[in-house]
């Protein structure tokens, strides 16, 4: 029996997935598995890693193990001589750790499945690397049972499940679920159909993300939005829309993008491209505030009207 430690190194209150899968695959052959502690005295046979975000600081202390194992895109992710982010191919996880249900008692979870149905986005946008991970195809890698099995939340971490050829199955498989289903990575409008929209209105979930990361696509997407507003009824609280700032648009066309969404009674929100980046006090910071920031966005229809000196709307006293 070997004893092994895990490391969240974003540690920002969401699970690893990889993390539980690796903490149940030990378990089942018989390791001890623990949260790894500097101030521990034992010497662990082997102590992973997990980063997923490139911003998040390395872990900072002596790892007191036989085998130090790092994975996850934050340590995927480079930065070449020009500055641009390059992925490079780092650990994956093996077929039989993969394919584990999770351990989701790592974290303490006991109503949340958490889980990917399907890998790779054919898009390849340059602010994501999902397309160079993954593959330039969406495709099924598992069904719901592999990491869900009667709880009353189901959090997908697909990047385009649209995009894939078997999406109706998955459809039927979420629907059948009862579970409330929250599409964490947004929904790709462009592939919104009638057909698709009969699938999404019999699986229930209190929100549906859409993105509208360019600008060049703005009218595909918001004609395609406002068809499923006008044909399910949704309102601005059902139906959200992730619009990307920072990365090749300029604050005029973030504004149009805004301001089209709620026009239409889609409810915007503001993501900070490379946000760890962009200084406090500067017009996408206050943009992003303006915006997500409900009663103040309900209150101040216009950007251009926003003090960020006051406070919804009010003056502070």
């Amino acid at each position: 029996m070997g004893l092994i430690g895990l490391i969240d190194v974003d540690g920002h209150g969401w699970p690893s997935l990889p993390l539980m899968k690796l903490s149940a695959y030990h378990k089942k052959i018989g390791d001890e598995v623990r949260w790894y502690s500097p101030l521990d005295s034992d010497v662990y046979d082997k102590v992973y890693l997990s980063k997923v975000f490139t911003s998040s600081p390395d872990y900072k202390f002596k790892i007191n193990a036989k085998e130090i194992v790092k994975g996850g895109t934050g340590y995927d992710i480079v930065k070449n001589a020009s500055g641009s982010e390059v992925y490079l191919a780092g650990n994956r996880l093996p077929d039989d750790v993969e394919h584990i249900f999770p351990d989701y008692g790592l974290y303490g979870i006991t109503d949340v499945a958490y889980g990917f149905l399907t890998r790779g986005c054919p898009r390849n946008c340059g602010f994501c690397h999902v397309s160079q991970k993954e593959g330039k195809k969406s495709v099924k890698v598992a069904d719901l049972s592999e990491f869900w099995d009667g709880q009353k939340h189901i959090k997908l971490l697909d990047a385009n499940i649209l995009a894939c050829p078997d999406w109706r199955d998955l459809f039927d498989q979420l629907e059948r679920s009862k579970a409330s289903v929250e599409f964490t990575q947004g929904l790709d409008a462009r592939f919104l159909t009638d057909e698709v929209i009969s699938y999404l209105c019999k699986i229930r979930t209190p929100h549906v993300y859409f993105a509208l990361d360019s600008y060049d696509q703005m009218q595909r997407i918001i004609d395609n939005l406002k068809h499923l507003k006008d044909v399910t009824g949704w309102s601005i609280f059902k139906i959200r829309c992730y619009v990307l700032v920072n990365h090749d648009t300029t604050m005029q066309q973030d504004l149009e993008r805004i301001y089209a969404l709620r026009d239409i009674g889609v409810d915007p929100y503001v993501m900070i491209y490379d946000a760890s980046n962009v200084p406090q006090g500067s017009p996408i910071r206050k943009l992003a505030r303006w915006c997500n920031h409900k009663a103040i966005f309900r209150s101040v229809s216009r950007f251009e009207d926003y003090d960020c000196n006051k406070k919804n709307g009010k003056n502070k006293k």
